[in-house]
C-alpha cells in the first residue's frame, strides 16, 4: 500500500483524468486500484491510498507519459508519499 498526497487546481478535472487516463497509466504499472479522499482542511488537497508496490510506483513516476497526464489532471505539485510506519491489529 502507498499513501500519496497532492494539491490540484480543480477537483472535478482531477477526478475526470485520474479515473480515466491516470487509471490506465497506473494500471499499466501494476496498480490494483486506489481510494481517493479530499482533505477536510485544504480544499485543493487530495489523498490517495494505492494498492501498489514501490517498484510499480517508481515505474509510474518515471514513465515519460506521466507528467503530461498529471498536468492535464491539474496537479499543482508532484505527489508526496507518506512514510509507512507499520501495520497494527484492531
Amino acid at each position: 500500500m502507498i499513501l500519496a498526497t497532492t494539491k490540484v487546481k480543480d477537483l472535478d478535472q482531477f477526478l475526470a483524468v485520474y479515473g480515466t487516463k491516470g487509471a490506465d497509466k497506473r494500471g499499466s504499472h501494476g496498480s490494483k486500484g486506489s481510494t481517493v479522499y479530499r482533505d477536510p482542511i485544504e480544499e485543493d488537497r487530495v489523498w490517495a491510498v494505492f494498492d501498489w508496490d514501490e517498484a510499480g510506483w517508481t515505474a509510474f513516476a518515471t514513465d515519460p507519459e506521466t507528467p503530461g497526464i498529471m498536468q492535464e489532471a491539474g496537479h499543482l505539485s508532484r505527489p508526496s508519499l507518506g512514510q509507512f510506519l507499520g501495520t497494527f491489529s484492531a
